[in-house]
C-alpha cells in the first residue's frame, strides 16, 4: 500500500510512527511533514486541495490519512472522492461540526446532547448588550478555526466586551471570529476521547487529558497543547456512563438523523462538573497532543483499525494496561510570537523515551526549528510518575536556543 499523511506536527510523527513496520505499506509520503516523518518516509510539499489531489493520482496513493481540521473543513474528502481515492476522514459538510462552532452547538442543542447552554451573534451590537446582562465568567468562543486558541474564558463585562471587539472588529482570527457563541462558564475538570467511525458506529479510545496553558499550574495563555496523559486520571467509570449516555449515543443518533455517515475520526472535548459530563466541541481528527499517548499505548494495528471502518466492520480497540506522557517542547514566544530557525541538539542521548518532531525540518545534518511546537518526547510507564521520570530526564538533555516545556506534565 501507498499511504498519504496530511499534516506537520507531532500527530503526524506519531501516527507515521505507529504505522512504520507494517509489512503491507510500501511507501509513506507526508504532506508537508517534519524531521521525523522525513526518515519514516518521504516528505513532500504540498498544501492546496487540488495539488494534494494530483499527487495522490500520480502516485497511485491507496489511502490518505488527514491530521488537522483545515483540510477537511476546507473539502479535501468531497475532491478525492471524485477520483475514487480514498480518505480516513470526513466531507465538509459533516467536518462543520468542528469548522463551525455555532453549527455544532445547534447540533448539539437539537439532539439534546449535554452541553453548556450557548446563544450565537452574527452581530457585533448584539453580543456586546447581551455581555451585559450576564453572570461572570463567560466564555466567548469564535465559530470559526482558529488553531486551537479561539476561546476566551472571560471574568468580567470588560474582558468579554474586548474579547468581542479582538474577535469581530480587529479580527485578530480572521474570518473565524465574525460570527460569536457566547455560553455558560464550566466549572471542572477537561477530557478528551477520540473514537473511530466505520459509517455506522462510533468505537471510543480511552480518555486523555491534555495540558492546555503555556505555563506550569495551567497559567499564561492557550496554546494548541503543552503535553498529554492517558488515560484520563480523573475519568471514571461513572463518568464514562454519563458520557455514553448524554453526549455519545445522543451524537450517533444526530449524525444519523443529518445523513452524516463518514469514516473517520471524531474527537469529543469534554468538561466534567459536579452536575456531570457535558461536550464543549467536537473535532472531526485525531487530537495533537492525545494522539501522541494514544498510539503509544495502542495494541492494535493501526493499518487494520483505519482499514475495517473503510470497510464498515467493527472494531475492538485494545489499550496496554499501563500510562503514558507526552512532553511538548516549544519555541520561545509561543504562543504569540514564536522564534524559529534554531538547531535542535540531544537526540541520541535519549534513553527511556520516544522523540517525535513536530515544528522541526532536517537542514542537512541538522534538525532546526520552524513552528511553536517544536518536539514531543514520549514515554510509558506501569505508573503516570514512573512515565513522567521517563520523559523529564530525557527532555533535559534535549536543547534548542529559546526553547522551553512545562515542569509538571503529568502531576495533575
Amino acid at each position: 500500500m501507498r499511504i498519504l499523511i496530511i499534516g506537520e506536527g507531532g500527530r503526524e510523527s506519531a501516527l507515521a510512527a505507529k504505522l512504520q513496520n507494517d509489512p503491507r505499506i510500501s511507501k509513506m509520503f507526508f504532506a508537508n511533514g517534519n524531521a521525523t516523518t522525513d526518515v519514516i518516509g518521504k516528505n513532500v510539499h504540498l498544501s492546496e486541495i487540488k495539488e494534494l489531489r494530483d499527487f495522490a493520482i500520480k502516485e497511485k496513493v491507496d489511502l490518505t490519512i488527514v491530521g488537522p481540521e483545515a483540510p477537511l473543513v476546507a473539502g479535501l474528502k468531497d475532491e478525492f472522492k471524485k477520483h475514487d481515492l480514498k480518505v480516513f476522514g470526513p466531507n465538509q459538510k459533516v467536518a462543520s461540526l468542528e469548522g463551525s462552532k455555532a453549527f455544532s452547538k445547534k447540533f448539539m442543542q437539537t439532539y439534546d446532547i449535554k452541553t453548556a447552554k450557548a446563544v450565537v451573534f452574527d452581530s457585533y451590537n448584539d453580543a456586546k448588550e447581551y455581555v451585559q446582562t450576564q453572570q461572570y465568567p463567560l466564555v466567548i468562543k469564535a465559530s470559526g478555526l482558529a488553531g486551537g486558541k479561539g476561546v476566551v474564558i472571560c471574568d468580567n463585562l470588560e474582558e468579554a466586551e474586548a474579547t468581542i471587539h479582538d474577535f469581530m472588529i480587529r479580527r485578530i482570527y480572521g474570518d473565524a471570529g465574525i460570527r460569536l457563541v457566547i455560553e455558560e462558564y464550566l466549572q471542572g475538570f477537561e477530557a478528551s476521547i477520540i473514537a473511530f467511525s466505520n459509517g455506522e458506529k462510533i468505537f471510543p479510545c480511552i480518555a486523555a487529558k491534555d495540558y492546555k496553558k503555556a505555563g506550569n499550574g495551567d497559567t499564561g495563555p492557550n496554546t494548541g497543547g503543552m503535553g498529554s496523559v492517558a488515560p484520563s486520571p480523573d475519568f471514571t467509570q461513572e463518568h464514562y456512563a454519563d458520557f455514553e449516555k448524554n453526549i455519545l449515543e445522543p451524537t450517533i443518533n444526530g449524525l444519523k438523523g443529518e445523513g452524516f455517515s463518514f469514516k473517520g475520526i471524531i474527537f469529543f472535548g469534554l468538561m466534567v462538573t459536579k452536575n456531570g459530563t457535558y461536550l464543549l466541541e467536537y473535532n472531526m481528527r485525531f487530537g495533537d497532543p492525545e494522539t501522541q499517548v494514544l498510539m503509544a499505548l495502542m495494541e492494535n494495528n493501526l493499518l487494520d483499525v483505519i482499514q475495517d471502518c473503510m470497510d464498515g466492520k467493527d472494531i475492538e480497540l485494545k489499550f496496554k494496561d499501563e500510562k503514558a506522557v507526552c512532553l511538548v517542547m516549544c519555541s520561545g514566544g509561543y504562543p504569540r510570537n514564536i522564534e524559529t530557525g534554531y538547531e535542535i541538539v540531544g537526540e541520541d542521548k535519549l534513553k527511556h523515551s520516544k522523540l517525535l518532531y513536530a515544528g522541526a525540518v532536517r537542514k542537512g545534518d541538522k534538525v532546526v526549528s520552524n513552528g511553536g511546537r517544536v518536539l514531543n518526547v514520549v514515554a510509558t510507564g506501569a505508573t503516570y510518575d514512573d512515565a513522567r521520570k521517563k520523559v523529564y530526564e530525557d527532555a533535559a538533555h534535549i536543547h534548542f536556543d529559546y526553547g522551553f516545556y512545562r515542569e509538571d506534565i503529568g502531576k495533575f
